[in-house]
């Protein structure tokens, strides 16, 4: 009996680890899409490389929205990991958000008419939240190979890029930092459905 649970335990930590896994989601920044206390199913299989605009997607905060360094002791880390790895609590340095500009790409925000624009071409919202500005402040940023511009779709409630813009990094995340892409909100469910990519 004990080994078959450590077989199946083993299994799923492998599953977990490098194929799906399932995310909390700790805020309120990516509404009305995903609200707190929601899961999503995360694809790992994704190549990093291959995030379009338009993706929502999990990544490390570490180095870029957080410091590299962690000062919990290592009993709180432990327990902590133990909360994230069975869904029932956010992390400190995992964040969700969409993917607006990738590499060799020209975010601006905003244009006359208050859109955004990436590459000179107004894109489409129909995810961020009602009520809610393209972005306050404005922006004007050329995304380096490499790296991603992310913005909540709560805008008005979510830490992103526009965040860091003074910041070293300038709020560019790495895409080797993408943990994968959001395919599916599983809980509750009461909504439980697959999260479209939705390029603007």
């Amino acid at each position: 009996m004990f080994s078959a649970v450590l077989v199946a335990a083993l299994v799923m930590g492998l599953v977990r680890g490098f194929l799906i896994d399932v995310y909390f989601i700790p805020s309120g920044s990516m509404e009305p899409l995903l609200t707190e206390g929601d899961r999503v199913l995360v694809s790992k299989l994704a190549d990093t490389a291959g995030v379009q605009r338009g993706d929502v997607v999990v990544f490390d905060g570490r180095g870029s929205f957080d410091p590299i360094t962690d000062p919990r002791s290592l009993p709180q880390r432990l327990v902590a990991g133990a909360g994230q790895w069975l869904g029932l609590e956010g992390s400190d340095t995992v964040y969700v958000k969409r993917v607006i500009g990738v590499g060799g790409d020209h975010v601006v925000c905003c244009a006359d008419d208050g859109r955004l624009t990436v590459n000179g071409n107004e894109i489409d919202e129909p995810y961020v939240y009602p009520g809610d500005p393209p972005s306050d402040p404005a922006f004007d940023v050329v995304v380096p190979e490499g790296r991603v511009w992310l913005l909540g779709d709560h805008r008005s409630a979510s830490m992103d890029s526009r965040s860091l813009l003074g910041a070293p990094g300038g709020g560019l995340v790495a895409s080797d930092r993408i943990i994968g892409r959001a395919l599916q909100l599983v809980w509750p469910l009461d909504r439980f459905a697959p999260i479209e990519r939705r390029v603007g």
